[in-house]
């Protein structure tokens, strides 16, 4: 996104500022548009890596569960094997 302050100004000045008023306005005004684009493309940026993070950990999750399911599943069977041995 681009903020013409030349055109602000110019409109600022048509509507009765002065020249001082009209270039501090539009001047703040663009630094205010481009600490908030700073700060979106940062927080995306920090969005983005805690969305990997959390699926780091899902996959992490995953296979634990997926270990734990194997295991009680190999209990399982050698409770039951040993049980019709009896």
């Amino acid at each position: 996104m681009t903020f013409d302050t030349l055109d602000f100004s110019r409109r600022l000045k048509n509507a009765g500022f002065t020249d001082q008023q009209a270039e501090t306005l539009a001047e703040a005004t663009r630094e205010q548009i481009t600490d908030e684009m700073v700060t979106k493309s940062l927080l995306q940026s920090e969005i983005r890596r805690i969305e990997q993070k959390i699926e780091t950990e899902n996959e992490k999750l995953s296979m634990r569960l997926t270990i734990r399911m194997g295991t009680i599943a190999v209990a399982v069977v050698a409770a039951l094997a040993a049980i019709i041995k009896l």
